[in-house]
């Protein structure tokens, strides 16, 4: 059954499932395994993962856990383009669709558009 609210537990579902789903897409996982490694299961993934269930916490609930910058660590990738983003856009749909009602999942999707937009300008993509 798909959740009609989020939750802290569900945020942290929804986080290892996309990034799973990430790590085997052959568009957007190399961005993500050259750095933290192929496997979701090692120390460096998972603190990835807590500061990932941080952010989104941040934005769905209003908590202020998270303390970071999104955008800083991709400003010095190389080779993300356009297609990256969108890709990264989809893989976020399909994994909402996933975890959420259609309704509970509109935050996820408009903050991942607007990151995406922002980066991607910020990129001079």
């Amino acid at each position: 059954m798909l959740a009609n609210k989020i939750t802290e537990k569900n945020i942290e579902a929804f986080v290892i499932l996309f990034y799973t789903n990430i790590i085997k897409d052959k568009e957007v996982g190399p961005f993500f395994t050259d750095i933290l490694g192929e496997d979701i299961n090692n120390n460096t993934w998972q603190d990835h993962i807590e500061l990932l269930c941080d952010f989104w916490c941040s934005m769905t609930l209003e908590h202020n856990s998270y303390r970071g910058s999104p955008f800083a660590p991709h400003a010095t990738m190389t080779g993300l383009k356009k297609e990256t983003f969108v890709r990264w856009l989809e893989i976020l749909d399909e994994t909402l669709d996933n975890i959420y009602e259609k309704e509970t999942s509109e935050i996820f999707r408009q903050t991942g558009a607007i990151m995406s937009k922002n980066f991607m300008r910020n990129l001079g993509l």
